[in-house]
């Protein structure tokens, strides 16, 4: 830019820079998107579609002879005749089962799920009796997803909220692109694990694989295990007392808290080289590539 050296524009801040290249000069209008969270109006929890439903209402299904897209229709039925807890029997591996759920359910799965089980969920608490495949609760917005055996990789993909617990082990790139929310390992994890996630929280309370965090933009990983290297940029960081607390406390209401408790977890974060990529070393950008 003229009148500004690259000598210069090295000695400047980001906020300086930006200034400097004419990049923030633009004023903009329009209206707000701010918005007042009030947590006594019901229509932030709930869509206005949603079936109202009872917990106490109960239902089993026998889903042995029953196809996937069968299955989910069957379910809504039932919300909106009001049952809030459903019981699959036999689900027998099926595929995309328990998707697009957008309000509040007790959803139990007495047997293991295949592969997208509970994608695109908001709202309902589902129990796995079992283990899943692929992409189990992928951009899940809310409520909790627990599956009590292991889970196959890119699990919780772009979660977006709530929490999703394995209290087995899990495949590589679980938490791939995570957005929010809490994914608890009781087990190890795969190579990958938090790849390119840009918030949220990941703890694992066995071993990592290879390329832990590798591409992180933002979020935190907590390691109670070893680990078989770090990805690029991410960096060790630093416990505190709160995080302490909150762990424990996290790890303890899924019954998944070590006997030793968690002093000994490593906590790892992004070290924000990546914020800047024009400023990394020809070496590092052919690394990434």
């Amino acid at each position: 830019m003229a009148g500004v050296s690259d000598s210069q524009l090295k000695k400047m801040t980001q906020e300086e820079r930006v200034k400097a290249l004419g990049m923030a000069t633009e004023q903009l209008s329009g209206r707000s998107l701010f918005i007042e969270f009030n947590a006594d109006e019901e229509d932030r929890f709930t869509y206005p579609w949603a079936p109202e439903v009872d917990f106490n209402k109960r239902i089993e299904i026998n889903a042995d002879n029953m196809a996937s897209t069968a299955l989910n229709e069957k379910m809504r039925e039932l919300m909106t005749e009001g049952y809030g807890s459903i019981v699959i029997k036999n689900p027998r591996g099926k595929h995309s089962l328990g998707v697009g759920i957008l309000n509040r359910l007790n959803l139990i799965f007495e047997g293991s799920l295949g592969y997208f089980a509970v994608g695109l969920i908001d709202g309902p608490n589902v129990r796995i009796k079992g283990r899943v495949g692929w992409s189990c609760a992928e951009n899940m917005m809310s409520g909790t997803v627990v599956i009590e055996k292991n889970a196959g990789s890119t699990f919780g993909a772009a979660l977006r909220g709530g929490d999703l617990v394995c209290g087995g082990s899990v495949g590589s790139r679980t938490g791939i692109d995570m957005k929010g929310g809490t994914i608890i390992v009781g087990g190890d994890a795969g190579a990958l694990t938090g790849f390119m996630m840009q918030r949220g929280r990941v703890i694992i309370c066995g071993n990592a694989g290879k390329n832990l965090g590798d591409s992180m933009y933002d979020g935190t990983i907590y390691v109670g295990g070893e680990i078989r290297s770090l990805g690029v940029d991410a960096v060790p960081g630093e416990f505190t007392d709160l995080e302490h607390s909150w762990l424990s406390r996290k790890l303890r209401q899924f019954e998944l808290l070590p006997e030793k408790g968690v002093d000994h977890f490593t906590k790892i974060i992004a070290g924000k080289q990546l914020w800047n990529y024009d400023n990394l070393e020809p070496t590092e950008k052919k690394l990434i590539l």
